[in-house]
Parts: C-alpha cells; structure tokens; sequence
C-alpha cells in the first residue's frame, strides 16, 4: 500500500478588522455617500424654497445633524478595513438608517421631527459602536472612544428630547445637542491614540466636497431642461455652472493637497486635533456656501428675467465667502499661512453682489469674476498655501 504524505493545511487568514496604512476609498463607502447626496438634495431644496433668515437658521440646524452623522461615521470607516465583510455589512445597515433620515428632513422641524431624529440617532450609534469593536484591541484608541462616546450620547439625548418636545423647544434642544458635539469633539480631540490615516481621511472629505458641487449643477441642469431656451436662461446656466466650476479649483487645485500634507506631517493628538478641526469642523461652513449658492441658482433658473432680491443677493455672496474664505480658514489652520488674496477678493464680490441690483446671471458674472481672478493669482502664487 502506497503511503501519501499529508501536508498541513493552514487555516484560512481572517481579514483584520483595523484599517490598513494604505487604505483606499472602498465601494461600499462611497454607496454610504450616495445617500448623503440625497440629503443634501433635500437641505438644498429647502434653502431654495424660503431663502429668509430664520428659514437658513432653521435649516443650518439640521443640515449641521446630517453632516454630523457622516463625519463621525468616515472617523469610524478611516479606523476600519472598509474590506472587511462586517464592516461592509455594518455601513450598508448605515446606509439605510441614513436614507430614512433623508426622507424624514421635509419634517425635521414640523410634528415629524421624530422620523429624522430617529434615524439621524440611529446611524450615530452604529458609527460608535463599530469605533468600538475597531477600537476594542488597543487600549488607548478604546479610551478615546469612550470619552467621546460619553459625551456624545448626551448630544445624541438632547435630538430624540427635542423631537418629542417639538415647536420652539426643539430648536433649543437640538441647538443644545449641536454645542454638546462640539464639546464632545474638542474633548476628544485631545486624546492619543485615534489612528488616523490622512490620505484616506483627506479623501473622503475631498468626495463630500464634490458632492456638494454637483448638487449645484444638478441645480443648474434641472433648471435648464424645464426652462424655455432663451438667451438669459442659457446665460445663468452657464455662468451657475462656471461658479461651480471655480469652486472646484479653489479647492482641488492646491488647497486639498496642502491639507492633507499638513494633517500627515501630525501625529498623536496634534493629528486628531488637525483632523477634527480643519474637516469636522470648519468644512462644514464651506459645505454651507455651496448649498446657499445652489439655493440661488435654484431660484435664478426659476426666475431668469428677475432681478435677484435682497435675500438671495445675500445668500449668494455669503455662501461664495463661506467657501472661498473657509478653505483659507481650513488652510490657516493647517499651516499657519493667511491667503489675504481670499479674504480681501471674496468679500468684496460678496457685496458687490449683495449691492447690485441685478438680473441672476450678471450676478453669477461677477462671483466668477472672483474665482478667476483668485486662480490666476494662486497659480502664479503656489506659495500661498505653504
């Protein structure tokens, strides 16, 4: 009888739970983002239907509760392996939470508040509970997360308590729950151990810029095609999408790379610190300007041969200052560099257009005027941004 020898039979390798050093954007991230595009659609939508002080206060309120909710949640895929199929699991049951949150936005501040908060709380604590099986074999990432899930369960608290409050009290709670974040991330932020990984990081937040853009020509093509094709109509078309476009190279063109050297060059707590407060934080202001620019155009492509009202004369020079000035806030934080180019021209535009009575393209005209002349500057300036 022939004897065969048996070699041993290596169990199959598990795929590890933490993220990689080289962790790319996965699929199942950016499926998570598809839904964000959706809310973002429905905040955009909302700002273009009322474009008045207490209408943006109110919806700043909620799109602050989204955009939350996707920042803790990319903190949470930057530690994961987005590879592993639980995680992928874990971000699909996100994404459904995060899409019911979407539907639910209309009502957020109506007697339907409990059909956003319940979701937006929802996908919060799946973020924190996956940081925390990630977080679970190192003792000070575990520490970490702790102290911010502590005192990020009370702003979490505050939503559901306002939802079921309703009226003026849910502006308090929820304005409560938005300071209670913020408490939470600045505590937070100082704790070793969060394992960032810049590249992926920096990413991630670069796509979330580019969806905020293209909600603004989604804006501009819907306006197109249910629009006679006359010459003014064409006009803000072209020049919403030319606004658009400048927008895309304030940010992509250097000031992304810059960000993402400087949040490399970090370690320990000063990379977490970066992290939390040249994305978590100050790219929600930029997110903002892109959404009231989208609001406007929204309303332009209604209203072609109108003269722009005070009110979105307004919106459209803030939301372009919000961006152009937060990404040199963004950058001033990240290198200690001030771009006086972008804190003197967007301001002037800003009232230039909020001055000038004028029809909506003549008024995109002069915010791309702006954002040409900055790029040229900075092309030539490569310098600005350290």
């Amino acid at each position: 009888m022939t004897q065969h020898s048996t070699l041993p039979v290596s169990p199959p390798r598990q795929t590890p739970i933490v993220s990689p050093d080289d962790q790319r954007v996965t699929f199942v991230e950016l499926f998570f983002d598809l839904v964000f595009v959706f809310c973002i659609t429905q905040v955009a939508h909302r700002f273009a239907e009322q474009i008045d002080f207490a209408a943006v206060t109110s919806l700043l309120v909620v799109f602050w509760l989204v955009w939350w909710a996707w920042t803790q949640f990319t903190w949470a895929l930057n530690a994961a392996n987005t590879d592993h199929a639980r995680v992928q699991a874990i971000t699909l049951i996100a994404t459904a939470f995060a899409f019911l949150m979407g539907v639910g936005i209309p009502q957020a501040l109506n007697d339907g508040a409990a059909w956003f908060a319940l979701p937006y709380v929802a996908v919060r604590v799946i973020g924190l509970l996956l940081y925390f099986w990630v977080a679970w074999g190192d003792p000070m990432q575990r520490r970490a997360v702790r102290i911010f899930a502590g005192f990020s369960i009370t702003g979490l608290l505050a939503v559901l308590t306002g939802s079921v409050h309703g009226g003026q009290a849910l502006y308090w709670w929820w304005g409560a729950a938005i300071a209670l974040d913020l408490f939470a991330a600045h505590i937070g932020g100082q704790q070793e151990g969060w394992n960032i990984h810049p590249e992926h990081f920096v990413e991630r937040h670069g796509l979330i810029v580019i969806i905020a853009l293209g909600e603004a020509l989604i804006v501009a093509a819907a306006g197109l095609i249910g629009a006679p094709r006359t010459p003014t109509v064409v006009m803000t078309a072209v020049f919403a999408v030319a606004v658009t476009c400048g927008l895309w190279w304030s940010y992509f063109s250097h000031a992304r790379h810059t960000l993402e050297r400087a949040l490399a060059e970090r370690e320990g707590s000063q990379r977490s610190r970066a992290a939390r407060d040249i994305f978590s934080v100050m790219h929600f202001p930029m997110l903002c300007g892109v959404l009231a620019i989208a609001a406007v155009v929204e309303q332009a492509l209604a209203h072609p041969d109108e003269l722009l009202n005070l009110g979105s004369r307004l919106a459209l020079g803030i939301g372009t200052t919000l961006f152009v000035c937060g990404t040199a806030a963004a950058v001033w934080r990240a290198t200690g560099h001030v771009s006086a180019v972008r804190w003197g021209l967007a301001p002037v535009a800003a009232i230039a257009v909020t001055m000038i009575g004028a029809t909506p393209w003549i008024a995109l005209l002069l915010v791309f005027g702006m954002l040409l002349v900055l790029a040229v500057v900075e092309q030539g300036s490569h310098h600005l941004f350290g």
